[in-house]
């Protein structure tokens, strides 16, 4: 198959179906156990049995609303307004249009204060007279005082400290040793005009079994990202699974958290339909046979297809797939949205 041709999983459905039909195709073998109840004596003329694709299409919706509230949420991406790399020394912070870190002008003083990086530490110090700074969370809260040292900690690290100051919110990032500030405004554009998700059709047939492969020895893969520098990542294993006779495999990323396992991947939908970087997947760890369900339904955009100011990871080498996966979130328009 090229990489131009696209898996239809729909193609056997009656139009306006929400059910899935199925024949003891090929493709039929791409849907899990449950999703058809077949007759003892074979699928000649099995009845189908409408529950589990009501049940998944439920499943899906919440998955979806959930989704949609986390990054809606007043800290949630659509509220980056700025992320801005710092040098060693003193970077300013304002609204100042010369400063290094750039605040909103209609809720901060030109001149905040100064974010310093020292062998590898930030810290920040309040300009004179600027009082309304705070310590929001990931250190003792309240008020930092003009001119005290405040020292930082970054993402990386675990939690940030985020300060506060007028509604905005700002912390320190730490991508492979490079440091930055990346701002929240819960009055942003792109959040103010939030225009919803698109997505494919649910549907079942997306929802695919998979073998997990673990690897034999702990190993790491290099992960490329959007702003061009590349970190070696732990992956667990590969998923291994087909889809219309061909089979694929997708590297795992990170350790399991949460019983989950984490994927990036490309697909020939990517620039068309769906961004261009690539999309997310989460999905539940294997049982003691191997055995893993990835929902391609599930695929969702990175926090880069939203806003500029993201740092998110590319498909590493050999997730890309040849096979335009019509499934899970297409490409979003809106303000601040990136193809």
């Amino acid at each position: 198959m090229s990489a131009n041709q696209s898996f239809s999983p729909s193609a056997a459905k009656t139009s306006g179906d929400p059910t899935p039909r199925t024949s003891c195709s090929r493709r039929g073998a791409l849907l899990l156990p449950f999703v058809l109840a077949l007759a003892a004596a074979g699928c000649g003329d099995a009845p189908e049995d409408p529950a589990p694709a009501v049940a998944h299409r439920r499943e899906i919706e919440t998955w979806r609303a959930e989704r949609t509230a986390g990054l809606t949420a007043e800290d949630g991406w659509l509220s980056v307004v700025e992320l801005a790399w710092l040098e060693r020394g003193d970077n300013p912070v304002g609204s100042e249009p010369d400063a290094v870190v750039v605040l909103p002008a209609d809720k901060a003083p030109t001149e905040v204060g100064v974010f310093s990086v020292a062998d590898g530490e930030v810290s920040f110090r309040a300009a004179p007279g600027v009082t309304g700074v705070e310590v929001v969370s990931g250190g003792e809260p309240g008020p930092v005082a003009p001119g005290r040292e405040l020292a930082l900690a970054a993402d990386a690290e675990g939690e940030p400290t985020v300060l506060g100051l007028a509604g905005l919110r700002f912390y320190v990032i730490d991508r492979a040793g490079r440091l930055g500030v990346r701002v929240k405004d819960a009055d942003s554009p792109a959040r103010r005009g939030f225009v919803g998700i698109d997505y494919f059709p649910v549907d079942l047939a997306w929802r695919v079994e998979a073998r997990f492969e673990p690897h034999d020895e702990p190993k790491t893969i290099p992960v490329p990202n959007v702003i061009g520098t590349v970190s070696d990542e732990p992956s667990p294993g590969v998923a291994v699974f087909r889809l219309d006779g061909a089979t694929y495999r997708l590297d795992a990323i990170g350790e399991p958290a949460d019983g989950e396992l984490f994927f990036v991947f490309g697909d020939a939908t990517n620039g068309q339909t769906t961004y261009g970087g690539g999309r997310f997947l989460y999905a539940p760890v294997p049982d003691d046979e191997g055995r893993m369900v990835l929902d391609f339904n599930r695929a969702y955009n990175p926090p880069c297809a939203f806003t500029a100011f993201a740092t998110c990871p590319l498909p590493p080498r050999g997730n890309d797939l040849e096979v335009a996966v019509e499934a899970g979130e297409r490409a979003y328009h809106g303000p601040g949205g990136h193809a």
